[in-house]
């Protein structure tokens, strides 16, 4: 079973497996990190849970139950109860329906938690999978954008307040 958990510093090593295990199958979805990203992977972690103390960014990941991790999903630029929404999955957990309920968990930690009220998202238009996960999670298709010099979409989804407990 796997589980959202916020990023921590103990996460450290499994993350930097998780990259480097699925970074030739991320390269096909999205832009390569990069050598420097791997190099400098403990101080770019160190830089993001700074954001994350900041309240800017709003990182998790999806851990199972030998703590390795299976998927990401990230809430960066974080601003006016708003933020984007980024996710990825590993190859091994993919089309599994992992990525749809982490982006419904994250939804409502976002709205609980964060106080945020509007997430933001965007993919390629040759990820079929990522549209679908976006569609089926309650987000609107609301434009279009290049991502990596490959044309896009952006979309939106309003989150719904916590309910109040009289």
């Amino acid at each position: 079973m796997s589980q959202l958990q916020r990023l921590r510093p103990h996460h450290a090593p499994a993350l930097l497996a998780f990259e480097r295990d699925n970074r030739a199958y991320f390269a096909t979805h999205v832009p390569d990190r990069g050598d420097d990203y791997f190099t400098h992977f403990d101080a770019r972690l160190h830089d993001l849970l700074a954001e994350q103390a900041a309240g800017t960014c709003h990182f998790h990941v999806i851990a199972d139950d030998t703590g390795a991790i299976l998927g990401r999903v990230n809430l960066v630029d974080a601003a006016d109860h708003s933020a984007e929404l980024g996710y990825r999955i590993a190859e091994k957990a993919a089309c599994q329906g992992l990525a749809t309920s982490a982006v419904r968990q994250v939804c409502t930690v976002a709205a609980a938690q964060y106080h945020l009220t509007t997430l933001r998202a965007a993919t390629t238009l040759d990820n079929a999978a990522s549209r679908a996960v976006l569609a089926r999670t309650g987000f609107t298709e609301t434009g279009t954008t290049l991502l990596g010099g490959l044309p896009g979409l952006t979309y939106t989804r309003r989150l719904a307040p916590p309910a109040s407990t009289g």
